[in-house]
């Protein structure tokens, strides 16, 4: 525990007494709070009036300060000295915007429409890495960022010295934090294009200043979760351990692709720092040069059985594989292991023709008496070349991959978010961007994503679009293609669910949000709902994401409008009454 987690929880103590509770569940009275560390965050609980517990989860030091500061301190000085704990290590990343939603926020400020309300959806236009689907991820970074948005002294003082901001308006930035709501769908679940992932309800200087580092986070956790998931479909059962740490671009990235590919369905993680901070099984054994360092190849091997007896697990490649690596482990396995108790749990192979190699190499090891070694293939490895080694029959017990899901071929999402509407007197105004190009008209309107289960095979159906207010019926649906209206389909005997939850409300969270392991069964159990032919890598089928009527006949009308008033790229429509919803 740190200096100052300990500062922060001897304060507590002091103040709450007896009915403050460190790392152990409460089951007393009204009151009555406990704070327990897990791996990762904190969780906050509190024993209300009607004796149930209020929960909050915070994903770091600085925002459980935050929280302790505002809700328990009696006064300024008390307050202060609370906030001093803050750890610098933690930035602050609100000034990791765009510069023009700064600028566009100044221009409403002066325009008197800093409380108007707007909607923006974050989507992407098509599926990552020209697969058939994307798995989401992101969620938890969001919240984390809305739970510690602020602006500093020293921020606004950069911001003074751009000479680009009013006066008035830095006043309000010192002010700032989020107030609005935002609903998204959960990390873990299969997302696919043009469907609003994220929904951001708020005061329109509030939904543009997140814009930046919500698309950011987006963009890439959903790229990890995506290229990681799209391994663990290839290799089936087998099991994948994520190796990407030194391909990152940078060491937050690393760490962030980690926790991703645990989400989606990975066995663990050569990261320390993930498996640290989250709890991740870490795994990994030797590299090359243990080898290279050594005399002999088999005094490597040796001293390495020696260190670890019980998990000994050999690099075979460095020089030779079947003329060296795989005799020299034989023979460790049967002049040291087998003779004081211990067994070779397994080699990886690193280089090579992989698919030969592997299958020789366990011809070897049955040969000489040890069926049991496993066999760890590496190298560059993608859900392609997977795909390839079980077709031409390899052994493969798991698999070491990291290249491809940190920094994969086509490793961009391209997330976009825009307005989609705006409160005018109570009542949301639909809002529209057209373009040449046809790809690129967004759907207008403030919207839930619902998606429709067969009730008898549990697969996904596909998914609705549909505006806020209207209601899915329970018994018959009918299905229609927006690109080609005349392709249309109606379902019955459905279950259907809507997609976004409610995460951050009124600028609170509201939303639990899983750890690592729930996420990581939920996006399996979610996996198995979608049909094979989404799924597979060549020419997947496209999964069904189609408009309600009433949205698709408004997205007509908006566009024909659109297009009847001006030829400008963007248009904004203020005209022809309410396109409410």
């Amino acid at each position: 525990m740190t200096y100052n987690e300990n500062l922060l929880f001897r304060f507590l103590k002091i103040k709450l007494n007896e009915s403050f509770h460190l790392n152990e569940e409460i089951t007393k009275g009204f009151g009555d709070v406990a704070i327990i560390k897990r791996n990762g965050y904190y969780e906050h609980y509190i024993v209300d009036r009607s004796l149930k517990y209020d929960f909050k989860k915070f994903y770091s030091f600085n925002s459980l300060v935050q929280f302790v500061a505002e809700y328990y301190s009696n006064d300024r000085e008390e307050y202060d000295f609370i906030m001093s704990m803050m750890e610098e290590k933690e930035r602050n990343l609100t000034m990791m915007t765009d510069f023009y939603e700064l600028t566009m926020g100044e221009t409403y400020f002066k325009s008197g429409k800093k409380d108007e309300i707007a909607v923006f959806d974050a989507f992407f236009r098509k599926n990552p890495l020209g697969g058939g689907y994307g798995i989401m991820g992101g969620v938890d970074r969001i919240i984390q960022f809305i739970e510690n948005v602020h602006f500093t002294e020293s921020d606004i003082e950069y911001l003074r010295n751009t000479k680009q901001f009013s006066e008035e308006f830095l006043s309000y930035l010192k002010n700032f934090h989020f107030t609005g709501n935002i609903y998204a769908i959960p990390d873990g679940t299969p997302i696919f294009a043009n469907e609003p992932i994220v929904t951001v309800k708020a005061p329109i200087i509030e939904a543009q200043l997140i814009e930046t580092i919500l698309l950011s986070y987006l963009n890439a956790n959903i790229l990890y979760t995506t290229s990681a998931r799209r391994v663990v479909e290839a290799a089936g059962n087998i099991g994948i351990m994520e190796f990407g740490a030194r391909r990152a671009l940078g060491p937050e990235t690393a760490v962030e692709a980690s926790k991703c590919a645990m989400i989606a369905g990975c066995v663990g993680t050569s990261n320390v720092l993930a498996g640290q901070e989250y709890g991740f099984p870490v795994l990994g054994t030797m590299a090359h040069s243990l080898v290279q360092e050594a005399d002999s190849e088999y005094d490597a091997f040796l001293n390495y059985a020696k260190a670890y007896p019980n998990n000994c697990v050999l690099l075979v490649d460095t020089y030779d594989v079947l003329k060296s690596g795989v005799p020299n482990a034989i023979r460790v396995a049967k002049e040291y292991l087998i003779p004081n108790g211990y067994e070779l749990k397994g080699i990886r192979i690193d280089s090579g023709d992989l698919a030969y190699l592997s299958k020789e190499a366990k011809r070897m090891f049955t040969e000489a008496g040890l069926p049991n070694v496993k066999v760890t293939l590496s190298n560059g490895l993608n859900e392609t070349t997977i795909e390839s080694l079980k077709r031409q029959g390899a052994v493969i017990d798991s698999i070491g991959l990291g290249d491809n899901i940190v920094l994969p071929d086509q490793a961009r999402v391209g997330c976009v978010y825009k307005n989609v509407a705006i409160k005018k007197d109570k009542v949301f105004l639909s809002r529209i961007k057209v373009s040449n190009e046809s790809a690129k008209a967004i759907t207008p309107g403030f919207k839930r994503v619902y998606r429709f289960y067969d009730q008898e095979t549990g697969y996904a159906l596909g998914d609705v679009i549909a505006l806020h207010d209207e209601n899915i019926p329970k018994d018959k649906y009918t299905l229609i293609d927006p690109n080609n209206e005349a392709n249309q389909c109606t379902i019955k005997n459905y279950i259907v669910k809507e997609l976004q939850e409610t995460i951050i409300e009124k600028g609170k969270v509201v939303y639990k949000d899983p750890d690592w392991k729930e996420k990581q069964k939920y996006c399996n159990e979610q996996m198995r709902t979608l049909y094979p032919e989404v799924k597979r890598l060549e020419n997947p089928h496209g999964y069904y994401v189609d408009l309600s009527r009433k949205l698709l006949d408004l997205k007509k009308k908006l566009i024909l409008e659109a297009k009847n008033t001006k030829s400008d790229d963007k248009i904004v429509l203020r005209k022809k009454g309410n396109h409410g919803i």
